[in-house]
């Protein structure tokens, strides 16, 4: 396997940093890496913030365990937990951690589930149809190809993958697995390409690329699972903590855009005084949402569709 550095470059490293610096001066402060993959986030911050304690989260027990390799020379200074991030509650409840100064949360499928074809993440490697983050349980996306009705195919190709031709993949699919079940990516890369028609100067990106993202948010359950974890870390934010969440796609920055900005209106009727309880509970710290500049995209490809999202807790909830 590749050095744990080179298999992951963390997206957009330096403006995490700047954005969370503020709250992790403090010694001892808290950065909860929700998603903390191979660390590459996670050992830059540790490094720039001699006083930090890391709590890092992950779902994924390889993940969780090249991370412990990269960040033993912190070990003094780091909790890493095997959890789903919607967990963050009780993560830190356990650990005896009342609020968390800083939560990085750097969204979808990690570089080292990229890179290790075996996984069946990428429809690139032909291997078998798996797809969970937490290869431990749950149902593997073979499950769902050859189980779910043509109904729930089309829905979740069409809502997850956003793939306008949703309707004859799971057609095709529910035809064909009657006499050969789905087992491995190539299986399921083969099918589509013969379905979706490719376009001269129109078609871009390989015509499979939407059908397997859906496949792995299902398998995942990953946009349910962030509808209750921003709420949650928001939360478990001190006051003057800061959260800073990097999206890769429309379905998960729209979650994150719309938690966030109702947290940081007014929810005082209109025309109405606003009362304290009615005051925002965060302050937006970027304007919409930021790209990574032509030259990370250059260096990282991976950062291409990255949006980031940033917000300050200025008050606790009633």
């Amino acid at each position: 396997m590749k050095q744990i550095n080179q298999l992951h470059k963390p997206v957009l490293l330096e403006r995490c940093i700047e954005l969370l610096a503020p709250a992790l001066q403090k010694p001892g402060a808290v950065l909860v890496d929700g998603t903390l993959g191979l660390a590459g986030h996670a050992e830059a911050f540790l490094q720039a913030f001699p006083g930090l304690v890391l709590v890092g989260i992950d779902r994924d027990p390889k993940a969780l365990e090249l991370a412990a390799e990269r960040l033993k020379t912190f070990a003094d200074r780091t909790h890493l937990v095997h959890a789903v991030y919607d967990e963050i509650e009780d993560v830190l409840d356990e650990l005896g951690i009342e609020y968390a100064d800083a939560i990085l949360l750097d969204l979808g499928v990690s570089s080292m589930q990229l890179d290790e074809g075996e996984r069946g993440f990428a429809y690139s490697y032909d291997a078998p149809l798996d797809m969970r983050m937490d290869n431990t349980t749950g149902m593997t996306a073979a499950d769902v190809l050859n189980t779910y009705n043509e109904n729930d195919l089309v829905r979740i190709f069409r809502d997850y993958g956003e793939e306008k031709f949703a309707k004859p993949i799971a057609r095709q699919i529910v035809a064909t697995r009657n006499s050969q079940p789905f087992e491995t990516s190539a299986q399921l890369s083969g099918l589509i390409i013969k379905v979706v028609p490719f376009i001269k100067g129109k078609s871009s990106g390989h015509p499979a690329k939407r059908v397997f993202q859906a496949l792995r948010i299902e398998v995942n359950q990953e946009l349910e699972v962030l509808r209750r974890t921003i709420p949650a870390a928001i939360s478990v934010l001190g006051v003057g903590a800061r959260i800073v969440v990097l999206s890769y796609h429309s379905l998960e920055d729209r979650i994150v855009k719309t938690e966030l900005v109702s947290k940081a209106t007014s929810s005082a009727p209109l025309g109405l005084p606003e009362l304290p309880e009615h005051a925002p509970v965060l302050k937006l710290l970027v304007k919409g949402a930021e790209s990574a500049s032509d030259l990370e995209i250059s260096e990282n490809p991976r950062a291409a569709s990255v949006k980031l999202r940033a917000a300050e807790k200025i008050r606790r909830a009633a």
